[in-house]
């Protein structure tokens, strides 16, 4: 199996194509490669980080740097590293941007960000594993309380079930009750009717299955267990 990380998308945001092409070309030479994104600042809107897994801020003209930087910071789910050209400013920068990661355009600047994103993106995408195993893990819970509820009141529908076939019975077998307009009716409920009887069977069967499927595996690691105690 590939390195997750190599579905990862990062947006590089910068007006020094040069930049860009240094970062990608390094990337290339890693273990894995994610699919790259260039736009420069002036193209650059507020929804443009969605979707993204990681942004990288690079030189931009003017002072729109800090209007991307703000917008950024505004999205707690974007992770985004800025790289700064001037060291005097990543003070300020921490101060105004705390959860913003930054380094400093200096000597090997390169492999420090290549080291830093790769951990971004692992800890990005751990934390969507983790909630979309918490999604299952919710939906999960809310289909077993369907399936609970479906088997505490299985027994009440059947009764209703049954009560509403014999009565649609007595009234066929006397047809001189009803006029043959009502009769077509009661045929539609006794034919509705049989068919919810063989949902609520096949329900019936399908727990039947489910639960001796359970006590098979609760036999099976209780025999595993009995042979791994010592002098068993």
């Amino acid at each position: 199996m590939g390195d997750p990380l190599n579905h990862a998308s990062v947006l590089i945001v910068s007006d020094d194509t040069e930049f860009a092409r240094s970062i990608a070309a390094r990337w290339h030479a890693e273990r894995f490669v994610p699919e790259v994104t260039l736009v420069t600042g002036d193209v650059w809107r507020g929804s443009t980080a969605t979707g993204y897994d990681l942004v990288i801020v690079g030189p931009i003209r003017d002072s729109k740097v800090y209007e991307i930087l703000a917008t950024l910071h505004s999205l707690p789910n974007v992770t985004s590293i800025c790289v700064c050209d001037d060291g005097k400013d990543i003070p300020s920068l921490q101060s105004d941007y705390p959860h913003l990661q930054i380094i400093p355009r200096q000597d090997g600047w390169i492999s420090t960000l290549i080291l830093v994103a790769s951990e971004a993106l692992r800890r990005a995408q751990a934390m969507m594993r983790a909630q979309r195993a918490e999604r299952l893990a919710i939906e999960s819970q809310a289909q077993a309380t369907l399936g609970r509820y479906m088997l505490d009141v299985r027994p009440s529908v059947n009764n209703a079930l049954t009560s509403i076939l014999g009565n649609a019975d007595l009234l066929l077998l006397e047809p001189g009750q009803v006029t043959a307009e009502c009769r077509d009716q009661i045929r539609t409920v006794h034919s509705m009717a049989l068919r919810l009887h063989e949902i609520m069977q096949r329900f019936s069967s399908l727990a039947a299955e489910m639960r001796a499927s359970e006590k098979g595996s609760q036999g099976d690691t209780e025999a595993v267990s009995h042979r791994l105690v010592p002098g068993s």
